[in-house]
């Protein structure tokens, strides 16, 4: 299950764009008089890197969203179920002889190998 995430992106994109329009309003008022202003004490750039961030992890966490929605779909056409009765590699599915041996077991090379 998903949790809702659309509504933190939006959050996101909102703060990102909202901290935009402040710095490019306060970089107006910085070319136009000879006040300095700053909100909460970041200066225009402070406010251009700030919406930078809030925008990229916006982008960031709805890719990693939409990757995960989407996984389960890009895995199975990535590996395709065994059809027509194929023997699949673990015991469940039929093929013991590919199965990885259990704990404890040796297979035929492995005893040799450990000498």
């Amino acid at each position: 299950m998903l949790l809702p995430i659309l509504p933190i992106v939006d959050l996101l994109i909102l703060v990102g764009w909202s901290t935009l329009f402040a710095g490019a309003l306060l970089k107006m008022i910085y070319l136009s008089t000879s006040y300095r202003p700053t909100l909460l004490g970041m200066t225009p750039m402070d406010c251009v890197m700030v919406a930078g961030v809030m925008l990229l992890f916006a982008v960031a966490l709805a890719a990693r969203t939409w990757v995960k929605a989407n996984e389960p779909g890009i895995l199975a056409r990535r590996h395709p179920a065994p059809q027509n009765g194929a023997v699949g590699l673990y015991p469940e599915t039929g093929g013991s002889e590919n199965a990885p041996p259990e704990l404890g077991e040796t297979t035929p090379g492995s005893a040799a190998a450990g000498r």
